[in-house]
C-alpha cells in the first residue's frame, strides 16, 4: 500500500485506511484489513519535502517495528522506500500512540531472520518474494531517544 503516484482509487483507498485507523484508535473497523496489525508510517517526500502516510503490516521483533518493502512483489522498491532511505526520520503511529523513529534497512543474515519471521505471520509475503528478482528489502524502526 501507498499512497504516492497512485492512481485516484488505490489513493482514495490508503485514506480510507489511514482515517479509519486514526478514529479507532488503531484498530481497523471495516474492510480487507480488520483485525489486522497495521502502523502508520509517515515519510517526508525526498524530493518534496511534503510529509507522505502509508499504512503498512508490520512484525515486531523485541522493542522493533519491523515493515517490508514489499509493494505486493513488484520490481521496484515502493516510493514510502524510497524517502525513508533518503530521511531516515520518520514518524510511526501504533494503536493510539504516534512517535518518531529512526529506520534502517536489515542487511544478511538479519534479513533474512526478520523477513521469514514477517512471513510467517503473514503468507502473502512469501508469494511477493517469488514475484519478483529484487531482494525485498526490511525496514527496522526504532524509537527515537
Amino acid at each position: 500500500m501507498s499512497e504516492e503516484r497512485r492512481p485516484g482509487p488505490f489513493r482514495g483507498f490508503n485514506q480510507s485506511v489511514i482515517e479509519d485507523f486514526r478514529a479507532h484508535k488503531g484498530q481497523i473497523s471495516k474492510g480487507p484489513f480488520t483485525g489486522r496489525s497495521l502502523l502508520l508510517l509517515t515519510t517526508k517526500g525526498r524530493r518534496s519535502g511534503a510529509e507522505r502516510t502509508n499504512p503498512l503490516a508490520y512484525t515486531r521483533d523485541g522493542d522493533r517495528y519491523i515493515v517490508v518493502a514489499s509493494k505486493g512483489g513488484a520490481p521496484t522498491n515502493p516510493d514510502w522506500y524510497r524517502n525513508l532511505r533518503a530521511q531516515p526520520r520518520v514518524s510511526v503511529e501504533v494503536g493510539p500512540e504516534r512517535f518518531e523513529a529512526q529506520a534502517s534497512v536489515a542487511k544478511g543474515g538479519e534479513r533474512r531472520r526478520l523477513y521469514d519471521a514477517h512471513a510467517s505471520r503473514m503468507p502473502a509475503f512469501k508469494e511477493y518474494e517469488q514475484r519478483t528478482s529484487r531482494e525485498i528489502p526490511v525496514v527496522v524502526l526504532e524509537r527515537a531517544g
